[in-house]
């Protein structure tokens, strides 16, 4: 059995934007959106159905799955197969939500054996681990923290109720001075859960495939300070660079990027990509074939994530592959695209 350690493995691939002349500057926080961490599927634990393979793209528009699945046993398996959406917590920063859908936030849709899979859905709003479902559907509020139509239903509440929400944790009362005086207003702070599930019937003796797409939630900066000498010595730094395995290679191209324009800043912006390769590994044995495709967007764009034996398949096109995989961590993507000048 072969188990990949992830973070042990880098590979940093990139080509150098075309030349001009222009400004980069550092990401602050009020222009970056936190990306959100999706995956794949979750089966109840099985030892009977083991996964063949798993053939995984991933990009800034689209997640892309495609399993096999084999049942080793005399007799059917039916078993339950979910989808945890990542959760969405109300708080001051910005999240990278490619949906305004209440429920399905992602735009997940799946088809087994070529069949569109009628998914149910289940959602709950948690609050310092407390379910708090029931008191939200009780006032009329939406359970996405995030919808505008949220904050509405909030704003209408009696104010004879803030307190209470607020000491429930649910909302933290915000004041403001928008040009008419001193505000008020609530700001949820629950976290939303959501999990599409279904029922799977796994034939004996037999492979069934399974595929599933939806729209990853990008996290995205105004700039990148990747490449900049002094933030390269701070230790969020080091975090970052472990965690995208960043390497001389990826700041060279940087440092090319930037003499090329110039010499003055660093003349990307960021996207970020997380997938969840470790939830849920609950089928026989390791993945047999795994196969996972990075596509960074644009011939221009820089890119780096953790892997092993990467091979360009095209423009924008990276693979890896690997045999009796058992992921241990999970996958980040590191996409930087030129600032381009209007």
């Amino acid at each position: 059995m072969t188990q990949i350690n992830w973070t042990l493995c880098k590979i940093a691939i990139a080509l150098l934007p075309s030349t001009a002349s222009i400004l980069a500057f550092p990401a602050l926080a009020n222009d970056s959106s936190a990306e959100l961490g999706a995956g794949g599927l979750v089966l109840r634990l099985n030892s009977d159905v083991e996964m063949t393979s798993e053939d995984l793209f991933v990009s800034a528009r689209e997640v892309r799955v495609s399993y096999v699945f084999t049942n080793r046993a005399p007799s059917d398996v039916r078993t339950l197969v979910a989808f945890p959406m990542p959760d969405v917590k109300g708080s001051e920063e910005p999240q990278s939500i490619p949906s305004q859908d209440p429920v399905n936030i992602l735009g997940f849709s799946t088809i087994a054996n070529g069949v569109r899979v009628a998914a149910r859905v289940e959602q709950k709003a948690f609050v310092n681990g407390l379910e708090q479902t029931a008191r939200l559907r009780e006032l009329g509020v939406p359970l996405a923290p995030h919808l505008e139509a949220t904050q509405k239903a909030l704003t209408a509440l009696p104010r004879a109720q803030w307190q209470a929400l607020e000491k429930l944790g649910l909302v933290e009362i915000m004041k403001f001075d928008a040009g008419r005086g001193w505000q008020e207003e609530l700001s949820p702070r629950w976290t939303l859960k959501t999990t599409y599930f279904w029922d799977q019937v796994f034939p004996a003796n037999a492979q069934t495939r399974i595929e599933h797409r939806y729209s990853p939630a990008v996290g995205a900066s105004a700039g990148t300070q990747v490449g900049d000498r002094q933030a390269m010595r701070e230790d969020w730094y080091r975090d970052y660079a472990r965690k995208y395995c960043i390497d001389s290679s990826f700041i060279a191209a940087i440092d090319r990027a930037r003499k090329a324009r110039g010499g003055d800043g660093i003349p990307f912006t960021e996207e970020r990509i997380s997938y969840i390769l470790t939830t849920g590994a609950n089928w026989a044995g390791p993945i047999r074939d795994f196969r996972l495709v990075v596509d960074k967007g644009a011939p221009e764009n820089l890119v780096s994530f953790c892997g092993r034996g990467v091979k360009r398949i095209a423009p924008t096109r990276f693979e890896v592959r690997y045999r009796d995989f058992v992921p241990r961590e999970d996958l980040h993507v590191l996409i930087l695209k030129p600032i381009r000048i209007e």
